[in-house]
């Protein structure tokens, strides 16, 4: 890595350390809890316990009461799927990678931070790189310096390529963030049914002008990853709100799948402290807490 790279890793990573070791890392664990519970030790009978839980073989040669202690089962596999085709990339300022790198490195660390196990898959039109899922800081690091600087080769998007390798991949319940501008088709099978088997959030990696358009007439636009061109009537804000942002809520909604709507340049920590906030509501509603 050159001197340069590594001074932008570095930036990453203390720009996302202070809010994730003071806000995100609880409110993910909050949302994320663990998918089970697991034996830790025994101890004395007390009134109230559950009888259900009594320790026989314990009990026996003790001569007392022993009863069985259960910890939650915090450690669970976390993926993030990041879209590297040429769409995301276009921008010469390089906003649309930088709000990508921030919110992935954001969630990575959050992850990290509560014991889990943090993998990557980086895709275009074909898998660019996967980093199986692991823990610690070190790799933290390798998952921020690949979101911060790999060079893919495609310049396209296929989903389904991405999904087909994270299914693979993911042998247990899991949680993963599709991080995309999602400009492809035909992912919808593959989508809903990573939905039934896991936790699913989808990241739409948009401009603000997509959400609030101007009217400025017809307009050519070059299409960045097949480098088509193509005209737009922007005339009304009616008709410029783009269809195809309506359309994937609609597609989100069909298959289960919690949609985020990150714009470029936004604050990622506000994105994410609302979404798990919206999380929490939902989960208070479902057990009735």
């Amino acid at each position: 890595m050159s001197s340069n790279g590594e001074s932008r890793l570095n930036l990453l990573e203390l720009k996302c350390r202070r809010p994730v070791e003071h806000l995100l890392a609880g409110e993910y664990r909050s949302v994320f809890k663990g998918l089970g519970i697991e034996f830790e030790d025994v101890r004395v009978y007390a009134p109230g316990d559950d009888v259900r839980s009594m320790d026989w073989k314990v009990t026996a040669r003790m001569g007392v009461p022993h009863v069985k202690r259960y910890i939650e089962e915090r450690e669970q596999f976390f993926f993030l799927l990041v879209d590297l085709s040429g769409s995301t990339l276009s921008d010469l300022e390089g906003a649309k990678r930088k709000t990508l790198a921030e919110f992935c490195s954001l969630l990575c660390m959050a992850a990290l931070k509560n014991n889990d196990r943090v993998g990557l898959i980086l895709f275009s039109d074909r898998v660019e790189l996967i980093v199986p899922p692991g823990k610690g800081h070190q790799q933290s690091m390798r998952i921020l310096d690949a979101l911060n600087s790999f060079q893919p080769k495609g310049t396209g998007t296929d989903l389904k390529v991405a999904m087909d390798a994270f299914g693979h991949m993911a042998r247990k319940r899991s949680v993963v963030f599709l991080v995309s501008d999602f400009l492809s088709s035909g992912f919808d099978s593959e989508l809903q049914a990573s939905s039934f088997k896991h936790d699913v959030i989808a990241v739409n990696l948009v401009e603000s002008q997509e959400l609030d358009p101007p009217a400025c007439g017809l307009v050519r636009i070059e299409d960045s990853e097949s480098g088509a061109m193509r005209v737009v009537d922007f005339s009304s804000a009616s008709n410029a709100l783009n269809p195809r942002v309506k359309q994937l809520r609609e597609q989100m909604l069909d298959c289960s799948v919690d949609l985020i709507e990150l714009v470029v340049g936004e604050d990622c920590v506000s994105v994410l402290a609302q979404f798990f906030k919206s999380r929490q509501r939902l989960i208070a509603d479902e057990t009735g807490e």
